[in-house]
């Protein structure tokens, strides 16, 4: 017998389900009842399909990361007193596609450079090099020129906004701008447009901060893959530069902009920032408003920066933080400090996932040595989860599936250029396999996980872990927790390696000091890759 459940035809054994997909094992009276029910259920999901649903529309079920008996930390609206160091136009002005957001920030204070100019200098920059690192989707060069003007008009009126008052930067192309593609990195998206502004922007836009591009993202948010090819290592040119957020970390890296705008379901800030040597901040879950950008899954997307620095994150996710038009974003105290005292933290470090990291031991090693000779002292401890951590992995994918149900029920996930057996046109139409009542088991074990993962760490106001090794980074992401990845080394071949300093929910202030520390103590997020370096 064959049922055409939600446009995908599965044969069924004459309902005859056994311990296959399902675990079940139904007696023919059984069967005899559940034909019909099985059918009307069908003809609901037939007039369900009659309403159109907009990726936009998130489900009325929202994801909560908070274990038993934590309350989010009330945020007291204090404003940061960012301190901004003295600092003349360079020689060669080249130089100032590394310089700092604080370094940038000083000099349009201070009228020795105008934004306008400066918003030109890194528009020229792109067109120069975005085509060789495949990065940029759009220029958003009228956009921006407006953005800047309006920042010099203010401040030749005597208001300055702060820190990214005139700072050019790119946003991935998941977030709406009108009047600009909105392309998703997917083919199928190329031309849309959406006359809305995504939460993030806006923000931006009120901090002073000029949009100058829509970097690239795998299509979908899946890799560094998308629609007009693939998206490059500053550092190794015939590299991709892992995904999702794929131009964000390649542009900020080769100084195409001083700092980007990413996301993260499971890795789609960490992966690229350590495959260029960017710094990238994926805070907590709810932390920033994700209206207006594309959903993947309600219950895991994240928003976060992209830089060249730790202290260059914490100014950008300061301005973009809080509340919006998104259900789940929520308010939360921020009490980070340029000058915060390191030595109070209580520092833990994942022994068992650094003695098994291979080839990126050594350099997560010599971390440790450096925060130690900092004046830190280490606690070790093991990274150990009893529940079954990948086996509920599949909740990302069903949710991306509703997401993009009529991609899959058009036929229109042919247009994807990735047709492998993981890429996203075979994982959605897999979903549709995926019981309401698993689903829902799943989360059930996540509310376990989040439970487990807070005793494990909740002594600690810092633990430091590879960035991929075990499975750190999806327990992470299905927990909600912030993490910052940032350079900690170079191979042999001159490709950058990076490490993570994980923090409890709400906690990037702490995270954030460390990683500044840790930063003014190396010099790898000082380097630059030789070919974007004039």
């Amino acid at each position: 017998m064959w049922l055409s459940w939600s446009g995908v035809t599965a044969q069924v054994d004459s309902f005859k389900i056994s311990s296959g997909l399902w675990g079940l094992d139904f007696s023919q009276e059984e069967i005899a009842q559940l034909k019909k029910t099985v059918y009307d259920r069908e003809r609901d999901f037939e007039i369900i399909r009659q309403f159109p649903i907009d990726n936009n529309i998130a489900p009325a079920l929202y994801f909560n990361p908070l274990p038993k008996g934590i309350e989010i930390p009330a945020d007291q609206g204090e404003n940061i007193q960012w301190k901004l160091p003295a600092i003349d136009i360079p020689a060669d002005k080249n130089d100032l596609a590394f310089y700092s957001i604080l370094e940038l920030a000083s000099l349009i204070k201070n009228r020795k450079i105008s934004s306008t100019d400066l918003t030109n200098f890194f528009i020229d920059r792109l067109k120069k090099y975005s085509d060789t690192l495949e990065c940029t989707v759009t220029i958003t060069q009228k956009l921006a020129l407006k953005q800047a003007l309006r920042a010099d008009s203010l401040l030749e009126a005597g208001l300055y906004l702060g820190p990214l008052h005139g700072i050019p930067y790119g946003a991935k192309d998941l977030f709406s701008v009108p009047g600009y593609p909105t392309t998703w990195g997917a083919m199928p998206y190329k031309d849309q447009v959406l006359e809305e502004t995504s939460d993030v922007i806006t923000k931006l836009e009120a901090s002073g901060a000029v949009l100058i591009a829509k970097l690239t993202l795998g299509a979908l948010a899946m890799g560094d893959v998308w629609y007009g090819g693939v998206t490059k290592n500053p550092w190794k040119p015939d590299q991709g530069s892992s995904g999702s957020s794929a131009g964000s970390a390649s542009a900020t890296v080769a100084g195409l902009v001083p700092f980007a705008i990413g996301t993260e379901t499971r890795g789609s800030i960490v992966s690229p920032a350590t495959r260029c040597g960017a710094t990238g901040l994926r805070p907590t879950f709810g932390r920033v408003s994700r209206a207006g950008a594309m959903a993947l899954s309600w219950s895991m997307d994240k928003i976060g920066p992209i830089c060249r620095s730790a202290e260059d994150c914490a100014i950008v996710f300061d301005a973009i933080r809080g509340q919006g038009r998104d259900y789940t974003a929520v308010d939360a105290a921020f009490p980070y400090r340029q000058d915060d005292e390191i030595k109070q933290l209580k520092v833990a470090y994942f022994k068992n996932l650094i003695d098994s990291s291979g080839a990126s031991r050594a350099y997560d090693e010599a971390v440790l040595q450096t925060l130690k000779s900092m004046g830190l002292q280490l606690w070790p401890i093991e990274y150990k989860i009893n529940l079954p951590v990948e086996a509920i992995g599949f909740i990302l994918t069903t949710e991306a599936a509703a997401a993009f149900d009529d991609l899959t029920r058009m036929g229109n996930d042919d247009m994807l250029v990735r047709q492998l057996e993981y890429s996203w046109p075979n994982t959605f139409r897999a979903a549709r396999f995926v019981p309401a009542v698993e689903y829902i088991q799943a989360n059930r074990l996540r509310t376990m996980l989040i439970e487990e993962f807070h005793q494990l760490i909740k002594e600690y106001d810092v633990i430091i872990t590879p960035s991929f090794a075990g499975t750190q980074m999806l327990t992470t992401n299905l927990t909600g927790q912030p993490i910052i990845s940032l350079p900690n080394g170079f191979s042999d071949d001159g490709t950058p390696r990076s490490i993570s300093f994980l923090g409890n929910l709400y906690d990037e202030h702490k995270i954030l000091a460390l990683a500044k520390a840790y930063q003014e103590a190396t010099e790898f997020e000082d380097r630059h890759p030789p070919l974007f370096d004039h």
